[in-house]
């Protein structure tokens, strides 16, 4: 009678090992299954971040293109960064804004809400020679704050922008003053971008000038 009894056992212990080997092959089934499944969103997450990032650089460009094309701006990538030059121009011995300037500097809003949010922006006003050192460097500063006016209301932070008066310093047209050619080009405002955003997409970042 134990004859039986032992094959029977033997018979079991057999069982328990194959169905514990088929355990174990489902559970490896199902955690390769599961690391297929987390590449694939990795994949995913991957080609989606290189779609935004395709996409922003692409809005950028139109928006560069747009100031190009609408106001004549000038772009040059330097070793700073990127300078802008568009046409904002102030009377002789005026602080106030002219009207035709009022544009380009709504665009340039535009463009730092889409591209430089979060950067520390510097407003740089500069003068002709005439009247003193002095004065000169307060009517620049009177300028530059003019110019920060314009942008906070069109929707840029205050917080991001910092105003500064240079004066006669750094002339486009050397002597140039009054009502003298080139004159106009001496009252101007430059900004000054730092701290890109997001340093992986091009020209995110740099030095951005007004005359």
């Amino acid at each position: 009678m134990r004859a039986p009894l032992r094959i029977s056992t033997i018979a079991m212990a057999g069982m328990f090992v194959l169905s514990a080997g088929c355990a174990t092959r489902g559970q490896l089934r199902r955690g390769l299954a599961e690391q297929a499944a987390a590449l694939e969103a990795e994949r995913s997450a991957r080609i989606a971040g290189d779609q935004r990032i395709a996409a922003d650089v692409a809005a950028l460009r139109a928006d560069l293109d747009a100031l190009r094309k609408e106001f004549g701006t000038r772009i040059t990538m330097m070793e700073d960064g990127m300078h802008f030059v568009v046409p904002v121009h102030f009377g002789f011995d005026r602080s106030d804004l002219n009207p035709e300037a009022e544009p380009v500097l709504s665009r340039f809003s535009e463009v730092v809400q889409n591209h430089y949010r979060g950067a520390k922006i510097t407003v740089e006003g500069f003068a002709d020679p005439a009247g003193s050192a002095a004065y000169n460097r307060q009517l620049s500063r009177k300028r530059a704050e003019a110019v920060r006016t314009h942008l906070v209301e069109q929707g840029v932070p205050r917080s991001q922008l910092t105003v500064v008066g240079y004066g006669e310093e750094r002339p486009v047209v050397p002597g140039a003053s009054g009502g003298s050619y080139g004159a106009d080009l001496n009252r101007r405002v430059v900004f000054v971008v730092e701290t890109p955003p997001d340093p992986s997409l091009p020209g995110m970042g740099g030095a951005i000038s007004a005359r």
